[in-house]
């Protein structure tokens, strides 16, 4: 068995998307009324079809999850964060751990968390 790919829940796909690509770089690879694959397995998942599935509500900033993404350049990214998206939700601007590595945290537009990190070595 494989893990194929990481579902999240948005509220307007396209505006998702455009996010994940503008600093990830991610691309669409299919798009299925409501399911849209982007490149590196992630998959955006329109909020009312998951909440027809689920029968709840759904639950942003819930802190049981994170996309974590590496980034050598990661002061490059904090900058482009900045400039495209000034008004992002921060959890931790950059900081450095005590073992090396930085790290930044904030919330996509939907509350997903994400964390992006210069790679461990």
């Amino acid at each position: 068995m494989k893990l194929k790919n990481i579902v999240i829940v948005v509220k307007d796909i396209e505006k998702s998307k455009q996010f994940y690509h503008d600093l990830f770089g991610l691309e669409t690879v299919l798009d299925n009324d409501g399911n849209m694959i982007l490149t590196e397995g992630l998959v955006l998942q329109d909020e009312k079809i998951w909440q027809g599935f689920l029968g709840k509500d759904i639950i942003p900033k819930n802190h049981s999850c994170e996309l974590y993404f590496e980034e050598s350049d990661i002061e490059a990214f904090v900058q482009k964060l900045e400039e495209r998206y000034p008004s992002v939700q921060y959890v931790n601007r950059l900081m450095t751990h005590s073992w090396g590595q930085k790290v930044i945290r904030f919330y996509d537009p939907d509350g997903n968390l994400i964390e992006v990190g210069t790679p461990m070595r």
